[in-house]
């Protein structure tokens, strides 16, 4: 999909104080020194216009929530709604998911979301895709020991490829379907993305897993 540029929203994003410019620094303290508080930490990864985690933050204020997003014209989206309801436990990062070992330490992530990532549809990119062995490693380097990853897509071939590659990566399917919304125990609580609603009003199942180390 080709995206739109938004002239200055690299800057806007570097100046915004929703925006992390140097989450480097905060590696392993992210917790204390960010949100001022000993709360758990759970992340979105490709967070999109930020409609997904902005309602989860909204809803658990005991959870602390960071967005990660690679391009800064469609990130600006968030930061502009968090301009008119800020939330205290909601920061952003403009950074690509590849360098996510430089800015988090073993451990320090409770719950990673994954939705609607790219699904790099040839195979040689498929090491590119979020839920590929590799990034599997490093999401496993992050996160708590009992974390859990969750998992959402209307892509049937990259669902199907997700869960091969999870239990040879060393990780555990605790849940898992081929059709979210029509699926009684996994949709409880689900909170819908912009692709999302896009997708089930075109008739799209959702598929959506969530998996654990072994």
């Amino acid at each position: 999909m080709r995206l739109k540029n938004v002239p200055g929203s690299r800057e806007a994003v570097a100046e915004s104080e929703f925006a992390v410019t140097d989450p480097e620094d905060h590696k392993g303290h992210w917790a204390e020194e960010v949100f001022k508080n000993n709360d758990p930490i759970h992340i979105e990864i490709g967070m999109g216009k930020g409609k997904f985690i902005t309602a989860l933050a909204a809803a658990n204020p005991n959870i602390n929530y960071i967005g990660i997003e690679k391009y800064s014209s469609v990130l600006i989206r968030a930061i502009e709604k968090m301009e008119k309801d800020p939330l205290s436990n909601l920061r952003f990062i403009r950074m690509d998911a590849e360098d996510i070992e430089t800015i988090f330490s073993e451990g320090e992530i409770g719950r990673i979301y994954l939705n609607f990532s790219d699904p790099w549809p040839k195979d040689r990119h498929a090491k590119r895709r979020l839920t590929s062995r590799r990034f599997l490693e490093r999401f496993s380097h992050i996160l708590k020991p009992d974390g859990t990853i969750e998992f959402k897509t209307d892509n049937r071939q990259l669902f199907d490829f997700s869960l091969e590659e999870a239990p040879e990566a060393g990780w555990k399917i605790i849940s898992s379907t081929y059709d979210l919304h029509n699926d009684s125990e996994l949709v409880s609580g689900n909170i819908m993305t912009e692709y999302e609603e896009k997708f089930s009003a075109m008739g799209n199942p959702i598929c959506k897993y969530v998996i654990t180390r072994k």
